[in-house]
């Protein structure tokens, strides 16, 4: 707090400002002459204190509403297509959605310049999806109609990260709480004595009881003691617990990227109506998950925030999914440094860059095992993209339909990508592809945020002015009779969800589609133990699907499997071993997770050898400590 009052001595009297605090890690600056803090104050007043600022017009000075709107209309250029302008009197901010964010902004930022130099607003912009996206308006809805709370949650927040500590920051402690010497349910609590900061917050949908949830009934985990919660991606096997939290009254920060806010909201929702569909007990409520959204704080990769006390977060691309991030967390003043990778690709996709390793400093590295075995060698992309086509053609031809159940974020979308080339290179010439489940709506998420794809992909969107997920050899299905049509139609690729076979259109196409040969199954991503994907895969011949009354019934399988690695959004063996030996600087300790108890321990053992590190895979329910 003795920054706020140094910063409050040094600002130009002309700036007039009427209110200076904390809002979450950032200083906020009201001022009613807001132009006197011009770009270069500001910059030096976050080189000199180490904090994001942000300067907002004071209340007073602001144009009514109405007006402004007509203001900010006459001014944007008449092909930008504005969405959505949303006021929100709480943080002095306008909203403005549009289709071309980047004619809003305008060139070196112009445009925006003179809409805030006009109505004195802040304002922001946003991206409209090409797709349209329930999701994204929900979100977007939930932000502003809770706006006055969210202020005031921030607000809060930034005394507790800013309150000064008499305590000694002479230990770091980690429990891990799911998703050790297994896959699922991931969830590590990093300790000091001034903070509690849970990493993932999973659930393992493979799994039925008490093991499918993190293990939260312990005596280090204490949730009104718990700082802050740092989400990586938004696969439910590290997201999907996260509403639980607060439906038993935690009232703290979520921290992630944008994007995995939005696809966790997703599946999140989605698994909600999935057990009520099945009559099963959800562990929370739709209403849990809104509050989730309002305590979120979306953060930008590599951007530096405090989340606690003594504990600075930074997420860069881990390569997995849309938005899914490597945390880096600095404790103390240089005390030690955690990196967390998630999940992680250490390769470029079709969708996404490689993940990242260059960081300042890396004291302990917790990495991932899916594919953490010596025999987890998977073939290059190419051949897996060779290998698909080759499967589908041949179904094709002799009239068939090709299953693939996919995960409705990052392998559908891959995939899409991957099967519109194909068709425009006339590899795979008019063919069709039918969308089904929840890929429609992840795939909407991704046209809204262009800038978390591959350089590559950007590109093809932003300069080429073609965007793949919008080609015409995609048909949404959106209803029980369009499934049937589809299964009696002609050949065609269906890419429906879920990835495993657990549930959803994928388990009623297989239905369907299994006593015919003609038709082909392909799996081209991790089929974890107890899934019926798995079984089919060892070569179960007959298995048991609720039918469309809800009723078990045992189906045939006639219909050729296929198993297609390399399409996975995880690393393999080589890419674990590449990342560990690669990351800078050389971690003192590496700790070996998400995956199954063999592949830890095999991981683990090669990283000892190899890299002449600290290499230790715990199980879950374990706390080590790290300093």
């Amino acid at each position: 707090m003795e920054v706020l009052k140094e910063i409050k001595k040094k600002l130009p009297t002309k700036a007039d400002a009427t209110e200076i605090y904390y809002e979450g890690s950032q200083i906020i600056i009201y001022a009613k002459n807001p132009d006197v803090l011009d770009e270069s104050t500001i910059k030096e007043m976050v080189r000199r204190y180490k904090k994001r600022i942000e300067v907002r017009p004071d209340s007073s000075i602001l144009v009514d509403p109405g007006n402004a709107e007509t203001i900010i209309k006459k001014i944007l250029p008449e092909d930008v297509k504005v969405s959505d302008i949303d006021f929100l009197p709480e943080f002095n901010r306008v909203i403005i959605e549009a289709d071309k964010p980047g004619l809003v902004i305008g060139k070196a930022g112009s445009t925006l310049k003179e809409i805030q130099s006009k109505i004195n607003w802040v304002a922001v912009v946003k991206r409209t999806p090409s797709i349209p996206s329930q999701i994204i308006r929900t979100v977007r809805k939930t932000l502003i109609d809770e706006s006055k709370d969210r202020r005031e949650f921030l607000k809060n927040l930034g005394k507790k990260i800013h309150d000064p500590s008499d305590k000694k920051r002479n230990w770091i402690r980690l429990t891990t709480l799911g998703g050790f010497r297994e896959v699922g349910r991931s969830a590590i609590l990093l300790q000091t004595p001034e903070s509690n900061v849970l990493m993932d917050c999973g659930v393992n949908v493979a799994c039925d009881g008490e093991n499918a949830f993190p293990c939260l009934n312990v005596p280090e985990f204490q949730l009104d003691q718990l700082d802050a919660v740092v989400i990586s991606h938004a696969h439910l096997d590290h997201s999907g617990f996260l509403p639980y939290l607060y439906k038993f009254q935690y009232k703290g920060p979520v921290y992630c990227t944008a994007p995995t806010r939005d696809l966790m909201t997703l599946l999140q929702l989605d698994y909600v109506d999935i057990a009520q569909r099945e009559g099963k007990a959800s562990p929370y409520t739709k209403s849990d998950v809104k509050k989730a959204i309002k305590h979120c704080i979306p953060l930008q990769w590599g951007e530096v925030t405090d989340i606690t006390s003594d504990t600075r977060l930074t997420l860069y691309n881990s390569g997995h999914i849309l938005g899914s991030s490597v945390a880096h967390l600095h404790i103390g003043d240089g005390l030690h440094n955690v990196v967390y990778t998630g999940d992680i690709k250490f390769a470029s996709s079709r969708l996404l860059e490689r993940a990242y390793n260059d960081f300042m400093r890396v004291e302990t590295l917790i990495i991932e095992s899916t594919y953490g075995a010596g025999r987890d060698i998977l073939p290059p992309r190419r051949e897996a993209e060779n290998h698909l086509a080759e499967v589908i053609q041949g179904t094709i031809k002799r009239g068939g339909k090709c299953l693939i159940p996919v995960l409705g974020v990052g392998r559908a979308q891959e995939l899409m990508v991957l099967l519109d080339e194909l068709n425009r290179k006339n590899v795979l010439p008019n063919l069709k592809v039918y969308i089904d489940g929840m890929i429609w709506d992840a795939t909407a998420i991704h046209t809204a945020y262009p800038e978390f794809l591959s350089k590559k992909l950007r590109n093809q969107i932003f300069r080429e002015n073609y965007n793949p997920f919008l080609s015409e050899m995609f048909q949404r299905v959106g209803s029980q009779q369009e499934r049937q049509d589809i299964v009696k139609g002609e050949p065609c690729a269906i890419l429906a969800t879920s990835g495993m076979l657990t549930g959803g259109p994928s388990v009623e196409y297989l239905r369907l589609l299994a006593d015919n040969n003609e038709n082909s199954l392909v799996f081209v991503n991790y089929q974890a133990e107890g899934t019926m994907g798995k079984r089919l895969q060892k070569g179960w011949n007959k298995v048991p699907v609720s039918n469309k009354r809800g009723k078990l019934e045992e189906v045939t399988i006639n219909m050729g499997i296929h198993t297609i690695d390399g399409f996975s959004g995880h690393s393999d063996r080589r890419e674990l071993m590449g990342y560990v030996m690669r990351t800078k600087p050389k971690p003192e300790r590496v700790i070996v997770g998400h995956g199954e108890a063999s592949k830890c321990a095999d991981l683990a053992s090669s990283i000892r050898r190899a890299a002449k590190v600290e290499a230790i895979n715990p199980q879950v329910l374990e706390t080590l400590r790290l300093r």
